[in-house]
């Protein structure tokens, strides 16, 4: 296994840098796509979330892996590579695996145990596989993240932690009094439709706000999401993106979570819209008693709104930076070591069977010469008894046939599992050697179960899942 990721994330970069760093949408399918010109990648896939960016590849070398991925990242996200190697981290093999893993628990998340992680793992996945850029190792890895990451939150009690963002932001936003009495009551505006910011408008809707509305760009989008909570919220509404400015003064809350490069919502917009609300106070908290202060919440990365509204007076801003900060002072859950546990037999599960399906050709190509030995040796016994009947040639090659399999299926079996153990890779090697295999012949096993076929003497030739295991001579592994 030659896995490799380079990234960034909350953990070892400032939000600043982070910020600039963030890709969306089609930079993140360039990405990918670049990355597998690379020389040194022959598999490639992008994991990005608001709080971290991390590129991983198949790879022939690992310096050179390493040089060529940090050089895509600097080029794609466009800060300068002196600048964002300081931040970079790199995980290779198994402590790879041990990565993603643990991200997929939310182990590395910002909020250690949320569950949104998933999701945009099964994006990452589903991005490299319509692409066609993550091929075998990257397909198992990511869904056997996804694996471990459901098992983690059904098998421990992590999800007591795993609030997500939307909900830890709401937390800080209400101080010391639950988010539903604090939301209840209020207007709510959500910019955005996007995975992040449904869950802010779903988590609104259900903590008993007054009034929501949705901003945003695709205005079909907003008026499905919001005929969706009209349930909770009656007369839930949709707008379009330049109605914001008319509808902020009248927002007690406002969420913004959107794909925008450029600040949605800037001091000069959050100054006017205090203003107008001052001029007409029946703009203002719907509830009995609510505060007066405009209560700002940005989950976007880039920002969505001026961090200059910190230092203004009647708001305040919640976003990544001060989430960061104040995730940094949560206590961990008792699960965790739990969770770490899991991850830890995942990763040697995961290396065991990768080293498994090493073997897997040379083996299926041993098979393969044994059958060829057989069909030749019967080809000249009918040359030497060419008065056998049919019932006797038949009772003759099964009872060759078996004599093979027999001589075989002990050595066959126990090289799959001494393989699988650490530092099984080279037993491959010893079976080729022992047997005098041709390399080439190992490889045609991999070129035909890359048509869905076997060579017709392989005993596995046929087989449910035969054709799954492919083989790389140039690089000795399944």
């Amino acid at each position: 296994m030659s896995l490799l990721v380079v990234g960034l994330s909350h953990r070892s970069a400032p939000v600043s840098v982070l910020e600039r760093a963030s890709l969306v949408g089609e930079e993140q399918a360039k990405l990918v796509q670049d990355t597998l010109v690379a020389e040194p990648a022959t598999e490639a896939a992008v994991l990005a979330t608001c709080n971290r960016i991390e590129l991983y590849a198949d790879v022939d070398k690992f310096h050179a892996g390493v040089a060529e991925l940090s050089t895509l990242l600097a080029q794609h996200t466009g800060v300068g590579l002196d600048e964002l190697t300081p931040y970079l981290y790199v995980h290779y093999e198994d402590r790879a695996v041990h990565h993603l893993f643990s991200v997929a628990c939310g182990l590395d998340s910002m909020v250690v145990g949320e569950g949104q992680i998933l999701g945009q793992i099964k994006d990452a996945l589903a991005l490299g596989q319509e692409l066609h850029t993550a091929g075998r190792l990257l397909n198992d890895l990511f869904q056997q993240a996804l694996r471990v990451g459901k098992r983690a939150h059904s098998e421990t009690g992590i999800d007591k932690a795993g609030q997500s963002l939307v909900t830890f932001g709401l937390e800080q936003l209400a101080g010391d009094v639950p988010v539903a009495d604090w939301a209840a009551g209020r207007r709510a505006l959500v910019i955005g439709a996007g995975s992040m910011s449904s869950l802010a408008a779903t988590t609104l809707a259900r903590a008993g706000v007054a009034e929501l509305v949705i901003a945003n760009r695709t205005l079909d989008r907003a008026r499905r999401l919001a005929e969706s909570l009209a349930g909770l919220v009656p007369g839930a509404r949709a707008v379009p993106m330049d109605a914001v400015a008319f509808e902020l003064p009248h927002a007690d809350v406002v969420v913004s979570c959107t794909g925008a490069t450029g600040l949605v919502l800037t001091a000069d917009m959050l100054r006017e819209a205090l203003d107008r609300r001052a001029e007409h106070p029946a703009a203002g908290p719907a509830g009995p008693g609510a505060a007066e202060t405009v209560a700002l919440l940005d989950l976007a990365m880039p920002r969505d709104i001026d961090a200059a509204a910190h230092r203004i007076p009647g708001l305040r801003l919640v976003d990544i930076e001060s989430l960061a900060e104040a995730a940094a002072d949560e206590p961990m859950a008792a699960d965790v070591g739990q969770v770490r546990a899991i991850v830890s037999d995942e990763v040697a599960a995961f290396g065991a069977a990768q080293r498994a399906a090493h073997i897997t050709p040379t083996v299926v190509a041993l098979r393969t010469m044994a059958a060829d030995v057989v069909a030749g040796e019967i080809a000249r016994l009918d040359g030497r008894l060419p008065d056998l009947d049919e019932r006797q040639r038949a009772e003759i090659t099964q009872t060759v046939r078996r004599v093979v399999d027999k001589l075989l299926h002990a050595p066959t079996v126990r090289v799959k599992q001494l393989a699988s153990t650490p530092g099984g890779a080279g037993y491959a090697d010893a079976l080729r050697e022992l047997f005098d295999l041709d390399p080439q012949a190992v490889a045609a096993v991999s070129r035909a179960d890359a048509n869905g076929t076997r060579p017709s003497g392989s005993a596995d030739a046929g087989r449910p899942g035969a054709a799954a295991v492919r083989y790389d001579p140039k690089r000795g592994r399944a």
